[in-house]
């Protein structure tokens, strides 16, 4: 209510019940000024009442929530369930127009605003995890993969003569066809083993710059976050190449925000060279639904430029979503779960190491990889050429998700390109072994469980393996 309904209501109730609750919706009233004023993440999370009255506010601002509107259009943001419209808010315009999905809506001045605080809290966000020179990034509704396609296609339009993507091999289906889709040709640079990890051959990687000519390369296409053995690319170095070059830089971040380690790898890597883009998931970083990324970069003319490239309107979902997340955890929330997470990866090391060594294996050592952890299985593949992904399939049917078991010699067709040792990130990496992750919103409880479930598949397969011998 404004002030004058407060005056009036102090004619049915008593003033002094009237004046508090008109103080206790100015404190909510503030909290919500700030975040217009100051377009931040809050230092402290809101609570639902908060938040439901900030979104409430929203949503009467958009034409098909008007009292009395006569829509004659084909998009009057008219909605048949009742649960649906309580879902989404009463949100239902979207975000965007036509042409540019940042423009504003005249139908929808609330989802219009959410769409720009939304963009605005999310670059705060980055900017708090590590990429304090980040200069713009927006939210759009598709994953990471098609996130990158359409960096790839606005690129097309700078360098027309471009048909390779240099990309350091890292053995994950999106990223790979998320080229593909854009129409261009993958040029795969396999890794280097330095120890246990596989690592970006940089030598290999300025050769094809070299052949290939840099008139007609769109892009280096790196990556930050990726499963162990295989650690971040040399973001630096490649970014000191594409400057000197003068080659796009795109960087696959897909859950890099929550790690300090990959976030200050592309803060670097700008500060030195070039990165054009670098796009991360908001499910797996943030804790909410699949379906959104983050574009952002360190020039706001191009990732304007990206959002002008998406065509038509765009879901508000994933905005509607991200915000609301980010409202209730505040940025000391957030910052909170980024310790957790960092907390739990140790966790998650000695745990694993523990076990690896009881049964003969061992915790391959992978320094630079700040999120993913790998365990040998040889011992494993001694037993039985069927022994290491029969591990794979208990741990899933004994509800251990996440779990990766990377077997030998599995050879793939992906897009019309034969990847060897397909998961391993590498032509013949010397080891069977299993991944783990320490990602955002782990808990000790999750490590616990997983090594307990772990260590009796392992039991299990070693007896059935004495047992095929007797």
């Amino acid at each position: 209510m404004n002030s004058e309904n407060f005056s009036i209501s102090e004619k049915i109730v008593s003033a002094s019940y009237i004046r508090q609750g008109s103080q206790a919706r100015r404190s909510h009233e503030q909290l919500i000024r700030q975040l217009l004023d100051q377009g931040k993440c809050p230092e402290e999370g809101w609570n639902e009442s908060t938040t439901e009255l900030f979104l409430n506010e929203l949503a009467v601002m958009d034409s098909n929530n008007f009292l009395g509107n006569c829509g004659v259009g084909e998009r009057e943001g008219r909605v048949a369930s009742s649960l649906v419209a309580r879902r989404h808010y009463r949100l239902i315009h979207g975000i965007g127009r036509s042409g540019d999905i940042a423009a504003i809506q005249p139908k929808a001045a609330g989802s219009s605003l959410l769409n720009k605080l939304t963009n605005s809290v999310v670059l705060d966000i980055l900017k708090l995890s590590g990429v304090q020179s980040v200069a713009s990034c927006f939210v759009v509704p598709m994953a990471t993969g098609m996130s990158l396609t359409l960096c790839f296609l606005t690129l097309r339009h700078k360098r027309p003569k471009a048909r390779y993507i240099i990309w350091p091999r890292i053995d994950q289906k999106s990223c790979f066809k998320a080229m593909i889709t854009a129409g261009f040709e993958p040029v795969v640079v396999e890794n280097i083993l330095e120890g246990d990890e596989l690592r970006t051959d940089l030598e290999a990687v300025n050769r094809k710059m070299q052949e290939l000519g840099a008139e007609n390369i769109l892009c280096v296409h790196s990556t930050t976050s990726c499963f162990a053995p295989r650690v971040p690319d040399r973001l630096e170095e490649l970014a000191t190449m594409c400057a000197k070059y003068d080659i796009p830089h795109v960087v696959n971040n897909a859950y890099g925000v929550q790690s300090s380690k990959c976030m200050h790898l592309i803060q670097q890597g700008a500060r030195v060279g070039r990165i054009d883009a670098f796009v991360q998931s908001l499910d797996k970083n943030f804790m909410v639904p699949v379906g959104g990324a983050i574009i952002a970069g360190f020039n706001e003319s191009f990732i304007q430029e990206i959002s002008r490239m998406y065509p038509g309107r765009a879901s508000a979902s994933p905005s509607l979503d991200v915000l609301i997340t980010l409202l209730t955890l505040g940025a000391s929330g957030y910052r909170k779960l980024l310790a957790e997470r960092k907390e739990m990866y140790t966790y998650l090391a000695q745990d694993l190491k523990s076990l690896a060594e009881a049964h003969g294996e061992r915790l391959l050592h992978t320094p630079h990889n700040p999120i993913s952890l790998a365990m040998s299985l040889d011992g494993l593949q001694a037993q039985s050429d069927k022994a290491v992904t029969q591990l794979g399939s208990m741990l899933f049917t004994r509800q251990v998700s996440g779990a990766r078991v990377v077997a030998l010699g599995n050879d793939q067709m992906v897009s019309g390109h034969m990847f060897c040792g397909f998961m391993s990130h590498s032509e013949a990496y010397p080891s069977p072994y299993l991944n783990a992750s320490s990602a955002v919103g782990i808990t000790r409880n999750d490590v616990t469980l997983c090594i307990r479930r772990l260590d009796k598949c392992l039991k299990s397969l070693k007896k059935k393996s004495m047992a095929e011998l007797k």
